[in-house]
């Protein structure tokens, strides 16, 4: 009797398993991101998952200038996906995604502890994680440059904005474009002035404070009036070439490669990211140097970058923390590593990184370290693209310097004011 009663509950465990099993083999799990957030590695990844778990991952793709309101529109409807992308930082997962109420928290995951600590600083709140970082947050955007062209003009990396025009006229001289800029992207010009936030810092120290705390606004900053009119002197004087408007993003490699441009502002897995479509153009031949407006001789580094979040309404959680476990295996991290051209690392324990000498050197190059201001400034990075927006119409003689800054206050204002800022009562 005992036996058959024990058989009977092995039984009855083995069909719960079935019963579970099938569950998990039928589901599908939604994770909606910004375009250039998924990369091809992790679609390969997620075909490994599904064979390994049964669940499907679907990637729904948004364009980026229309992302950020689509985004908040699920976020505020209560109609999101299982897994959602989005810009992180201490501030914005407070204030724009309100992680406490729209993510789950991750602390337990098995994969937390392996996080980096200062990532894991920009996507958690009151002690608590809600985000896996997705992206290389060791790579900085700086000036990418062709070496062939600088030896060819007997070209010297540039150390001030007087310098930096001088090679500018130099190239253009020689018949070379000397910056290839993508504005119909909408989210990459502004690089430029979000970038350059620990310059402003160095020139006027405490302004990133006191922009927190409304003590301050932009159009205060003369260093940030500075830095918008050496954007609109570089293109006054026909350095971003003819086409800056309409170029694309992903032609980068193809014009810096065929030397129809010289320079670019770029992370640092470019190099390999043209090496790999044009493998007659070595990596090394591509070198690095800081954006230097404003004479800026500081690195800009960014802690954070796209993260994934797990909805809080999500009916697949558990099943949507799988896929978040499976992509943080050291070994599928390594997979990203290894196969993702411009990923030279990612912020978690037990990866190997793969720098060249040349990174190393150009790392080395610049001690001294500031945090870009879409991370060190409340509000800056929810109006990314609006920023963007604003930049082109100082371009193109629209509006002055003056105008762009007052603009972003007064967007950065009445971000402040919805979130209930005590700073702006």
């Amino acid at each position: 009797m005992k036996h058959r009663k024990l058989l009977s509950i092995v039984l009855s465990a083995l069909l719960c398993l079935v019963m579970t099993t099938g569950a998990i083999a039928e589901t599908t799990i939604t994770y909606i991101a910004s375009q250039d957030w998924v990369q091809d590695a992790e679609i390969e990844l997620g075909e490994k998952f599904y064979q390994e778990t049964g669940i499907k991952v679907d990637y729904q793709i948004v364009p980026s200038d229309q992302y950020t309101n689509l985004l908040m529109t699920k976020l505020n409807t209560s109609e999101c996906t299982d897994i959602f992308g989005s810009q992180a930082g201490q501030f914005d997962v407070v204030t724009l995604l309100n992680v406490e109420k729209n993510a789950l928290d991750l602390s337990n995951e098995p994969w937390a502890a392996t996080l980096d600590p200062l990532a894991a600083a920009e996507t958690s709140v009151n002690g608590k994680l809600y985000g896996q970082p997705v992206q290389d947050l060791s790579a900085v955007w700086a000036i990418a440059y062709n070496k062939q062209i600088f030896n060819r003009l007997n070209l010297s990396v540039p150390t001030n904005f007087a310098e930096f025009m001088a090679v500018y006229e130099a190239s253009k001289a020689d018949g070379v474009t000397p910056i290839f800029e993508a504005v119909t992207d909408g989210w990459h010009h502004q690089l430029w002035f979000c970038e350059m936030g620990p310059a402003i810092e160095h020139l006027e120290p405490g302004t990133a404070e006191k922009l927190n705390n409304n003590t301050m606004t932009f159009a205060d900053s003369a260093a940030a009036k500075l830095l918008v009119d050496q954007i609109k002197q570089m293109v006054d004087a026909g350095y971003w070439g003819e086409d800056y408007m309409t170029n694309e993003y992903t032609d980068a490699a193809k014009y810096i490669a065929s030397g129809e441009y010289a320079m670019t502002v770029a992370n640092q897995g470019f190099p390999t990211e043209i090496n790999a479509a044009y493998p007659e153009f070595p990596a090394e031949d591509i070198g690095y140097f800081v954006i230097p407006l404003c004479d800026n001789q500081i690195m800009n580094v960014n802690p954070v970058g796209p993260t994934r979040f797990i909805w809080s309404g999500s009916p697949n959680a558990d099943a949507a923390k799988a896929y978040l476990e499976f992509l943080a295996r050291p070994e599928n991290l390594q997979y990203q590593i290894d196969n993702v051209p411009k990923f030279n690392t990612l912020p978690y324990a037990g990866v190997q990184d793969k720098y060249s000498d040349e990174l190393k050197a150009f790392y080395a190059a610049y001690p001294e370290q500031g945090t870009v201001y879409q991370t060190a400034v409340k509000y800056v990075n929810p109006q990314w693209m609006e920023i963007g927006k604003e930049l082109v119409s100082v371009l193109l003689g629209d509006q002055t310097s003056e105008q762009f800054l007052k603009n972003i206050d007064r967007n950065r204002a009445d971000q402040a004011v919805a979130a209930q800022d005590e700073a702006w009562k």
